[in-house]
C-alpha cells in the first residue's frame, strides 16, 4: 500500500495545479523556473509523517502545497515544544537549508497534506542565480524572525484567549503563507495541538474573538475579520479587561 511507503518514496512530480500553489515559482526567469519546476517533487503525506526530524541532515527544502504541518521540538524534561503551524503556501527551513545544517525542529503532518520539495543543490542554485529567488528568501528570513520573537512573548503569555489571538494571527501571515488567503481551514483539534492547549479551551477562545469582531468561525475553518486587532495590543488590552472584569453580582 501507499501509506507503506516512506514520504520519500512517495514523491512523484508536481501536477500543473500544485506548481501555481508554489509562491515563488512566479518570481524566476524562464530559464531558472525550467530548472526549478524540473527539480521540484511533491509528496502526499499522511496524518502523523514526520516530514523533517531532529537531527537528520537537510536534503530538500520544503514547502505546504495543500494541509496542515506542525514545527516542534522536545525539549530536556521531556515534553513537546510547538513552535508554529505551516499552511498551504509555506515553506520553511530556508535557514538550515543555507547552512546545510541537521534539523533543529520536527515537523509533522497534522492532517493529509501534499508537501513540495526542492533539493537542497537547486536551492543554493536559485541562490547563486536568481535576484527574486533571493528576495523571497531574504523576506522569508525577515518575517521567521519576527514570527519567533512573537512566539517567545506567547510562551510567556497566562491567558488561553491571548494565545489562541496570536497564534491565529501567525498563520495568517501574508509573507509566510499567501495561500490561506481570508479563511483558514483548520479543525479546533488542530488548533490545539499548536496551542498547547485542549479543544474544549480552545472553543471559548474562539468564541471571545468571534464576539469581539475579530474572526468568524465557519464550517471547516476560521474566517479573519480585523487581522490588525488579532496582532495589536488592542486585542490584549481588550481580553485582560474582560478577564479581569469580576462577575456580575447575584440577584437575590
Amino acid at each position: 500500500m501507499a501509506t507503506d511507503l516512506t514520504l520519500h518514496q512517495r514523491r512523484r512530480p508536481p501536477t500543473l495545479d500544485e506548481l501555481r500553489g508554489i509562491p515563488w515559482l512566479a518570481l524566476l526567469e524562464p530559464e531558472e523556473r525550467a530548472r526549478a519546476v524540473a527539480e521540484l517533487q511533491v509528496t502526499d503525506a499522511q496524518a502523523g509523517d514526520y516530514v523533517c526530524r531532529l537531527g537528520k541532515p537537510v536534503t530538500y527544502w520544503f514547502g505546504v502545497v495543500e494541509g496542515l504541518l506542525k514545527m516542534s521540538a522536545d525539549n530536556a524534561q521531556g515534553t513537546t515544544m510547538t513552535f508554529t503551524g505551516v499552511p498551504p503556501g509555506g515553506w520553511f527551513g530556508e535557514g538550515t537549508a543555507l547552512k546545510r545544517e541537521t534539523y533543529r525542529y520536527n515537523i509533522q503532518a497534522l492532517r493529509k497534506s501534499v508537501v513540495a520539495g526542492l533539493p537542497i543543490d537547486s536551492f543554493h542554485w536559485l541562490l547563486d542565480h536568481s535576484l527574486g529567488f533571493n528576495r523571497f528568501v531574504m523576506n522569508q528570513l525577515n518575517e521567521r524572525l519576527g514570527q519567533f520573537i512573537s512566539a517567545r512573548e506567547i510562551d510567556r503569555m497566562n491567558s488561553p484567549d491571548l494565545r489562541v489571538a496570536r497564534n491565529l494571527a501567525a498563520l495568517f501571515n501574508p509573507v509566510l503563507y499567501p495561500g490561506v488567503g481570508q479563511v483558514l481551514r483548520i479543525t479546533q483539534q488542530e488548533m490545539a495541538y499548536l496551542v498547547g492547549l485542549s479543544r474544549q479551551r480552545v472553543n471559548e477562545a474562539l468564541r471571545t474573538l468571534e464576539a469581539q469582531g475579530m474572526i468568524r468561525v465557519e464550517y471547516g475553518g476560521l474566517r479573519v475579520l480585523d487581522l490588525a486587532a488579532l496582532r495589536s495590543s488592542v486585542c490584549v488590552d481588550n481580553l485582560r479587561l474582560q478577564e479581569k472584569k469580576p462577575d456580575a453580582p447575584q440577584r437575590p
